[in-house]
């Protein structure tokens, strides 16, 4: 496979998306915190139940702690949270009756969906700006911090 092509980066290219990504990370926390408590969630169980919600299948807690980088610990009571608040429940694995596994119930779309609404508009407004070619540029670089992301935030390999 042909080593893939690099270019170099200047300072005040890095410092201009670093700023960028600094803010959009804090609106983003800001926006999920806000949603999260709507829910009636904390944001760290909100995203916690985001992640487990894409799992294919129920999770145990810690491939839970895994997915979050949260400890143990930390987990059981996201998942006490989550529980109390009627989004998941524990049901024992039908394979391994002493496994634990965390269930994400199905969740109210009518609630949930007018929650997420601004955001699609926001990013629709934004999209349109931008030919199909440039989105494939975003999409790519978008998709290529994300794979890093994981990596240094979840130690998943990208």
């Amino acid at each position: 496979m042909p080593e893939e092509k690099r270019y170099p980066v200047p300072g005040d290219v890095l410092a201009r998306f670093a700023e960028i990504g600094r803010e959009s990370s804090t609106l983003a926390v800001l926006r999920h915190a806000q949603i999260a408590e709507k829910l009636g969630l904390s944001a760290t169980d909100h995203k916690a139940l985001d992640l487990a919600a894409r799992a294919e299948g129920p999770l145990t807690a810690g491939e839970i702690a895994k997915l979050t980088g949260l400890s143990t610990g930390a987990v059981t009571g996201v998942i006490d949270r989550l529980e109390r608040a009627g989004f998941v429940r524990r049901v024992r694995d039908v394979r391994d009756r002493r496994k634990v596994l965390v269930e994400v119930l199905p969740l109210d779309e009518e609630k949930i969906a007018p929650l997420f609404e601004s955001a699609l508009v926001i990013t629709e407004k934004v999209l349109e700006k931008f030919s199909p070619a440039e989105r494939d540029a975003i999409e790519r670089y978008q998709n290529e911090l994300l794979d890093l992301l994981r990596a240094d935030v979840l130690g998943q390999t990208p």
